[in-house]
This record gives C-alpha cells, sequence and structure tokens, in this order.
C-alpha cells in the first residue's frame, strides 16, 4: 500500500457506507497485487489524495479480495478509477493516466 495516509482501503463490505453514502466526492481505485500499471498509477492516486485532501475522499479497492463490487460495475479491466457523487458513478478513468487526466476530471466534479 501506498504511502498517503488519505488513502483508504475499501471492501464490498464498506463500499455502500465508505462511497455511496459519502458526503464528498469518492474517487476510488480499482486495483490488484499482480497488475502492474496499478502499482504504477499508485503514487498519482496517493498525490491526488494528498493534493485533495479534506475535499475528496480516495479508496482503493482490490479487486482481488472483493469480488462484488468490481463485477456491480462491471470493472474489465485494472486499474479502473471511478468518481461517484451522492452515490451516483460520475466518471470513470479506465488505465494508468497521467495525472492531469485525474485532476481535470477531479476539478469537474469539485463543489
Amino acid at each position: 500500500m501506498g504511502q498517503s495516509k488519505y488513502v483508504l482501503e475499501v471492501t464490498d463490505a464498506d463500499f455502500d457506507t465508505s462511497v455511496l453514502k459519502s458526503d464528498q466526492l469518492a474517487i476510488v481505485d480499482f486495483w490488484a497485487e499482480w497488475c502492474g500499471p496499478c502499482r504504477q498509477l499508485a503514487p498519482t492516486i496517493e498525490a491526488i489524495a494528498n493534493d485533495y485532501a479534506g475535499k475528496v475522499k480516495v479508496y482503493k479497492m482490490n479487486v482481488d479480495n472483493n469480488p462484488t463490487i468490481p463485477t456491480q460495475y462491471h470493472i474489465r479491466g485494472i486499474p479502473t478509477v471511478i468518481l461517484f457523487q451522492g452515490g451516483q458513478v460520475v466518471d470513470q478513468i479506465v488505465g494508468n493516466q497521467p495525472k492531469d487526466v485525474f485532476v481535470n476530471s477531479v476539478q469537474k466534479f469539485l463543489k
């Protein structure tokens, strides 16, 4: 796991409470231990979490340990990052993208 104290683990069990009921923009990084691009993306996700601390909630979900939610959201490839607002999917970013891609998306949905 990464170095940022702002990146939290989320599981099938607490997804609803943590992400869907969040009063802030919630970002979920769907990843797996064996996935190279997921590991390459980790520092970007940590940077976003640090930059937007207190404004957005950033979570990582290990798809190997949590089969239900990734299936529910039709995650086919990882890493996939989904932005949730008010319990709804507002954006989805697939693959290891540059930080700007994430920043632009977050900026769009920040109140």
